[in-house]
């Protein structure tokens, strides 16, 4: 039965259809069918060479192409050449089916293969059917072309087959130079953080029968030998009978992405250090409370027990009764009333210098500057630990450059600092040692032109290991087994002479070695008052 003729208003565009045919008889049959069915035949040729020129000229939406013509190129190098070019489909229309001419027509991937002479039925079935499938691949090759992601296809063999833009910029290779290349050449992969290479996942994919993901530590080699951070997943390619054909290689720069998380990892530490900070804040604001409202308290009961502790030797003396030194009773009296002495003083210290510390840290430890003369000041206040040096058989010497300038500085904190760096050295002092008090005047670097008072503290006969040394300043920090007087202590005396130093708008060093500790204190020759913290802080 006749195939019914199609007109141009069954098909809203008709196609546009280019022959190549050498048999002018057979060429004008074919033009007619053609026609009859619908198409548009755009020119008629009998070259290959016409056909290369008319297909570019002309931009067909098919090619009918005889495989036999004359010249020195047949139809499968012109179908070759068009394709390569042009990527308009080729359909070849020929007498010749033996093996050796189809293998050389398949080798260029046409869209149909038709047989002379031609019916009308198959002609239409076979442009249609090329047309059908050029359009989907089309569409298959537009979205591959315009996805972000670089993709490769490959044979069963490795070799490279198909590679869309973006691959070729990521990778550095064109597609006319990586087409046909063992993809192990073209895309390889380095782990980030050994900077060694790994499996490539379209091996993988091929070995396994799986989809293969990459780790999160994976950098792509490109053609220059630069790399960059990709996320990528291969997979096995099959036809529809099921067979095993290839795989597809997706791959990004995920660059991006890992910016965006450090951003967001960055953000999400800077809203919990501000959740922290308010949180620290808030906590400081409770302290300097209780600290306000407690501080009274703290202190009265305490000062009330040293002067009932002092009312109660008065009257126990005013009777009589610690003057009998052979009653059992009176010794023990003043044991106690010994103890109670001392334990009150040791809380009563160490109340006043959490109290003191405290008010370092929230800028409200008054300072006022005043000329002091250290060539006077300094001596006066050494002389009250002159006895209690000669009572542990200990040296103290006292060296002050003459020619020291006034300093304006705090008195109340200058006496505060050098009394409990000097209270510290007699306290670790051993027996026939000495202690050491240097005062001169020192430039802090050789380019200052700002000199600076350096009170050095220093003593013999102990020594403070590398270890203990980073943790002398730490608050309840005490050298295990280093008072040989076992005159005890709050833990916090250094600690609050650095605050002291540091609130004064000073620093200080501390060093051991050959059996010397030596602390030294470097203070401006003038307190700046402009850059003292507000009291109302």
């Amino acid at each position: 039965m006749k195939t019914p003729h199609l007109t141009t208003q069954d098909i809203q565009e008709p196609a546009r259809l280019l022959v190549v045919e050498d048999e002018y008889i057979l060429a004008i049959n074919l033009q007619e069918s053609l026609v009859s069915l619908g198409y548009v035949v755009v020119d008629v040729v009998d070259t290959a060479e016409v056909a290369i020129q008319k297909a570019e000229e002309l931009r067909p939406d098919l090619v009918l192409m005889d495989i036999r013509l004359q010249g020195e190129m047949d139809g499968i190098q012109a179908a070759e050449q068009i394709w390569n070019q042009l990527q308009i489909p080729i359909i070849y229309v020929t007498g010749h089916s033996d093996k050796s001419t189809v293998a050389r027509a398949t080798l260029t991937s046409p869209f149909g293969y038709i047989l002379k002479p031609v019916r009308e039925k198959e002609l239409y079935v076979a442009i249609q059917t090329a047309l059908n499938r050029y359009e989907r691949e089309q569409f298959l090759s537009t979205v591959l072309r315009g996805m972000g992601d670089g993709v490769v296809v490959v044979d069963k063999q490795l070799h490279i087959k198909y590679l869309n833009p973006a691959g070729e910029q990521l990778t550095g290779w064109a597609l006319s130079e990586a087409m046909n290349q063992d993809v192990m050449q073209v895309v390889q992969f380095i782990d980030e953080l050994t900077q060694e290479p790994i499996q490539n996942p379209i091996l993988l994919a091929l070995q396994q029968d799986r989809t293969v993901y990459l780790n999160g530590h994976t950098l792509l080699v490109s053609k220059t030998g630069s790399t960059l951070p990709v996320a990528d997943s291969a997979a096995p390619l099959r036809d529809q009978q099921g067979t095993l054909t290839g795989a597809v290689l997706v791959f990004r720069d995920d660059a991006q992405r890992r910016l965006l998380e450090a951003h967001d990892r960055a953000l999400l530490a800077a809203q919990q250090m501000e959740t922290q900070l308010q949180e620290m804040q808030r906590l400081n604001e409770l302290k300097d409370d209780f600290l306000a409202t407690t501080s009274h308290e703290l202190r009265t009961p305490l000062s009330n027990i040293r002067l009932a502790i002092h009312m109660l030797e008065i009257v126990l003396n005013q009777q009589g009764f610690l003057d009998i030194e052979d009653f059992p009773k009176a010794s023990t009296v003043t044991r106690y009333l010994s103890v109670l002495r001392e334990q009150c003083e040791q809380e009563l210290r160490l109340v006043n210098d959490l109290l003191d510390m405290r008010s370092i840290e929230a800028g409200a430890y008054p300072l006022e500057p005043t000329a002091i003369h250290l060539q006077a000041w300094l001596p006066h206040i050494v002389e009250n630990f002159h006895e209690r040096a000669i009572a542990q058989q200990q040296t103290l010497q006292v060296n002050v450059s003459p020619d020291l300038p006034e300093l304006i500085s705090d008195p109340s904190g200058l006496n505060r600092l050098v009394s409990e760096l000097l209270n510290n050295a007699c306290k670790y002092t051993p027996a026939n040692e000495q202690i050491q008090v240097i005062v001169q005047l020192v430039n802090e670097s050789s380019d200052s032109i700002n000199p600076v008072v350096q009170i050095i503290i220093r003593n013999s006969g102990t020594e403070i290991s590398a270890e203990q040394l980073p943790r002398i300043f730490d608050p309840f920090y005490r050298i295990p087994s280093n008072d040989p007087w076992k005159q005890g202590g709050t833990g916090l005396g250094l600690a609050f002479v650095k605050k002291l130093v540091e609130h004064m708008q000073g620093k200080i060093l501390v060093n051991s070695n050959q059996r010397w500790v030596t602390f030294t204190v470097q203070l401006p020759l003038v307190l700046s008052v402009n850059s003292l913290p507000s009291s109302e802080g």
